[in-house]
């Protein structure tokens, strides 16, 4: 028997429960291009439940439009209901972990033992091996650069034209080794962490990519948070462009004052 409306609201509302007022509308209807959508003027969620063939992957979009809703009511600054950035997948991946915790969502990925071992020889076999090559390649360049030091040369200008290779992945590659980062979590997660200046954030981001947390969910929690602004430099800034802009009216005032007069003189 498929789900209501009532029933999958009930099941995001135990996900969270202090949000704004939703509704939870189900089309009857096949789409080939979304599964679902969510609608902020009216803040309905959409489900296009001919596309699913069973409730476990119609709470999956349920759980995903929801993050849309959460995302869009709750925005500081106005935002797109579309918006796929790092901060959305960030929430709808915890909800998903949030919803397989208490039973509502089930891991689709973790149901066949065939896709179980290919993902493991993924993980094995091309993820780790590419972060430990990656972390020798690191070691090498490291070595490269301190050439570089011994016989006075630019080790810019030796990534530049001698082996062609962008200075930010040289940079990476050679903080993973000086940092000896995990190669299990694969050399793209090992870029990110490399990001993260605090010793004691870095291992607990690496253990949560260990632990199976997104790379959008690792790179929210532990991305450095901008500086709040001094009040009163804002206002001195805001004093001296005003400032700035009496003068600069002020000086236009007077030369077509200037140029009105010798009209007058004519």
């Amino acid at each position: 028997m498929a789900m209501s409306n009532e029933q999958i609201k009930s099941n995001l509302l135990k996900l969270r429960d202090d949000v704004e007022e939703f509704q939870i509308i189900q089309s009857g209807k096949e789409s080939k291009r979304v599964d679902g959508l969510y609608q902020p003027s009216s803040r309905e969620i959409i489900l296009h439940n001919k596309n699913h063939e069973t409730d476990n992957e119609l709470m999956y979009t349920a759980i995903h439009e929801f993050a849309h809703h959460i995302q869009f009511t709750e925005a500081k600054v106005p935002i797109s209901a579309k918006s796929h950035s790092a901060d959305f997948f960030s929430l709808f991946h915890q909800l998903l972990i949030q919803a397989e915790r208490i039973g509502i969502y089930e891991n689709e990925f973790a149901k066949f033992p065939d896709f179980l071992e290919l993902t493991e020889k993924i993980k094995r076999e091309f993820m780790k091996q590419n972060g430990e090559r990656m972390k020798e390649f690191g070691k090498m360049l490291l070595e490269a650069k301190e050439l570089c030091a011994k016989y006075n040369l630019s080790f810019t200008d030796y990534l530049d034209r001698i082996i062609s290779m962008p200075r930010n992945s040289a940079a990476a590659m050679i903080k993973s080794f000086k940092l000896d980062l995990n190669p299990d979590v694969g050399f793209e997660n090992m870029r990110q962490l490399v990001s993260i200046p605090n010793k004691e954030q870095r291992k607990q981001a690496e253990a949560d990519l260990l632990a199976g947390k997104s790379p959008a969910m690792v790179t929210m929690e532990y991305k450095r948070k901008p500086k709040p602004p001094d009040p009163v430099e804002l206002l001195t800034r805001e004093k001296q462009r005003i400032e700035k802009t009496i003068d600069s009216l002020t000086r236009r005032l007077q030369d077509i004052e200037q140029r009105l007069n010798r009209f007058g003189e004519d």
